[in-house]
């Protein structure tokens, strides 16, 4: 594998990622918490939103920093890029919390039918999980990322004296792909492009090839 390289093309795609400085997530699970403590420690504003409401998210914002913010479901998926850490089968609750056209969504669910604990498979078809997704936030632009993960590796340093930990994602919409590989890139891993949601969300999906798969990528040079 081969890292990233932050050539003139990948500093001109970092400063437009000033444009995500505030960020929505979805779901205040482990996947949720780990994205979010990543996301303040670099500086970002986080809007944290889920399904019972702002209250049950206090002592969350309070470990996280001021940094992070209690809000609606419906206000955490205002931003611009937004990430899902809710329950697959929760999905198509968060159709209507928004106008999804033209927003980065940064899909992190896997396809179990049931939580708590966490069993089964949700029938999807012939579609792969994100495609999916994308069919119930019509116009978003979507990017599988951070699935393959437990959260611990999440939430993790993610540099090692081994290398860093790899992070694969997924797209159609490359101007998304790329803002999502910068913010994977500040937050310390390594992005790792495995094409389009068809090819490379099966790779990614529940029982494919790196689900559950914890790579760490040595860079040379």
């Amino acid at each position: 594998m081969q890292g990233r390289r932050n050539g003139p093309d990948t500093r001109s795609r970092m400063s437009s990622m000033t444009a995500h400085s505030t960020i929505g997530i979805l779901g205040a699970g482990e996947v949720g918490r780990a994205v979010a403590d990543k996301a303040v420690r670099h500086g970002h504003e986080v809007l944290i939103g889920n399904s019972r409401g702002p209250a049950t998210l206090k002592a969350v914002v309070a470990q996280l920093g001021p940094k992070a913010h209690a809000v609606t479901a419906e206000e955490a998926a205002q931003p611009d890029l937004v990430f899902l850490a809710v329950p697959f089968f929760a999905v198509p609750d968060l159709t209507g919390l928004t106008d999804w056209s033209g927003k980065i969504v940064v899909d992190s669910t896997n396809q179990f039918a049931a939580a708590n604990p966490w069993r089964g498979r949700y029938d999807v078809g012939d579609l792969t999980g994100s495609e999916w997704v994308a069919e119930r936030l019509p116009g978003a632009r979507i990017v599988k990322a951070f699935n393959t993960l437990f959260a611990a590796f999440i939430a993790a340093d993610p540099r090692h004296a081994e290398g860093r930990q790899v992070v694969c994602y997924a797209g159609d919409d490359a101007d998304a792909k790329a803002a999502v590989a910068d913010l994977l890139d500040e937050f310390g891993f390594a992005a790792l492009d495995l094409g389009g949601l068809r090819e490379g969300g099966r790779l990614m999906q529940l029982d494919g090839p790196l689900s559950a798969r914890h790579l760490l990528l040595q860079d040379a040079g």
